[in-house]
């Protein structure tokens, strides 16, 4: 049977998607993540040396981040997405075979490399793969169902890691985790790949100089450049925090599990609902924004388990905006740097997020979870009206 034009490429589209949901999944249905500091503490570590592992994981993302996007726009974006989960499966196999504070540290420098590799290849990829379909609008409800896909899979590890911890202990963890990560290798094997990259691409730092000059020269990648972190990074920091503002609202310990579940199904519906979000612009987004900062204020000085269900919308809508803010930098970029530009993107998030960490620390040390929670909307509501006034003076 011979295909039509049309019908082709909605084959070849199809596979894309279906290969980065489950891509997408793999990624993040690790064992390990729930219970590695579970393992480092075991092994005697003390609180020093884990926060250490904890800051050397974020350095080597740091340092690696912005060039690992120029090679993905110099050599092959596939290669990336392939070569990174194995690094990041021999950083656990270290960790189980050699259980020490070097293994330790040698799998983290493995793990945020691995990270790193990923990062703006993916997004660059798929954004590419689908403007070459002709569907680089279904751009945020593709990246949205992604990033669903990979939520689910942190729930589910979540909820699998503690009888496989009591069943094998941390080998089988270890072991399963492993696996995963070579699957996700052979996974990306998957991703169809057409693009060449170009002769100043290629030579040298050439795709890093393309892709901040494009910056250097539009306002329009600039302004989106700069509105990623703004969205991603705060909410991003929080996550870790979660468990904490959980027990300070009167959750027993045995119940903070299912608590995050109810909090990160808020942000996986908030990943479903991204797409339709698009249609209505950065009115929209301001909206998502403001309403989700009130929500996770409110929700958070409240102290109370109806308070947490408010902080699972403020994620769900904050969800919904990075995944709109990341289509946005996509649809103003070039094909010339776009690995490098998103890389940018996500190095800007990180340096963020660590500052949100320092800052977050000063606070809860001295007014609780749930007053750091409601001072980290703050930026969310200013952000809100930023946009608006934005749009409101575009419209005058």
């Amino acid at each position: 049977m011979t295909l039509t034009p049309t019908r082709a490429v909605d084959v070849r589209v199809r596979r894309l998607t279906t290969t980065l949901y489950g891509y997408s999944f793999l990624e993040e249905f690790v064992l390990l993540y729930p219970v590695y500091a579970l393992l480092f503490s075991d092994t005697g570590l003390s609180v020093w040396q884990i926060s250490s592992l904890f800051a050397l994981w974020s350095v080597t993302a740091v340092v690696l981040e912005v060039p690992s996007g120029a090679w993905a726009d110099a050599v092959s974006r596939r290669l990336l997405l392939v070569v990174g989960p194995l690094l990041t499966g021999a950083g656990f196999a270290l960790w189980i075979l050699l259980p020490s504070y070097a293994a330790f540290a040698v799998g983290f420098v493995l793990w945020g490399t691995g990270g790193a590799l990923c990062s703006g290849a993916l997004e660059a990829l798929v954004y590419d793969e689908l403007e070459r379909g002709g569907a680089s609008g279904r751009y945020a409800r593709v990246l949205g169902r992604a990033r669903a896909a990979g939520l689910v899979a942190v729930m589910a590890a979540m909820g699998l890691a503690g009888p496989v911890l009591a069943w094998g202990g941390h080998a089988a963890v270890g072991t399963a985790s492993v696996l995963v990560c070579l699957l996700t290798s052979v996974t990306a094997l998957r991703f169809p790949e057409h693009r060449v990259a170009r002769a100043e691409e290629r030579q040298g730092w050439g795709a890093l100089r393309a892709g901040l000059g494009e910056a250097g020269r539009d306002r329009s990648v600039r302004g989106a450049l700069l509105l990623v972190p703004a969205v991603a990074a705060v909410w991003g920091a929080l996550d870790e925090y979660t468990p904490l503002l959980v027990r300070e609202a009167g959750v027993a310990d045995v119940a903070v599990p299912w608590v995050l579940l109810v909090i990160w199904g808020g942000a996986t519906a908030g990943s479903l609902l991204a797409g339709e979000g698009e249609r209505f612009g950065s009115g929209g987004l301001a909206l998502l924004l403001g309403g989700g900062g009130l929500a996770l204020a409110v929700g958070a000085v409240a102290g109370t388990v109806a308070g947490l269900l408010l902080v699972a919308v403020a994620f769900g809508a904050f969800q919904a905006a990075t995944v709109l803010a990341e289509a946005r930098l996509q649809h103003r970029i070039e094909s010339t740097g776009r690995a490098t530009l998103t890389s940018v993107a996500g190095l800007g998030t990180e340096v963020v997020t660590l500052t949100v960490f320092a800052g977050y620390a000063v606070i809860a040390s001295g007014h609780g979870h749930g007053a750091a929670f409601a001072v980290s909307a703050v930026p969310y509501v200013v952000l809100a009206v930023g946009l608006g006034a934005v749009r409101w003076g575009r419209a005058a």
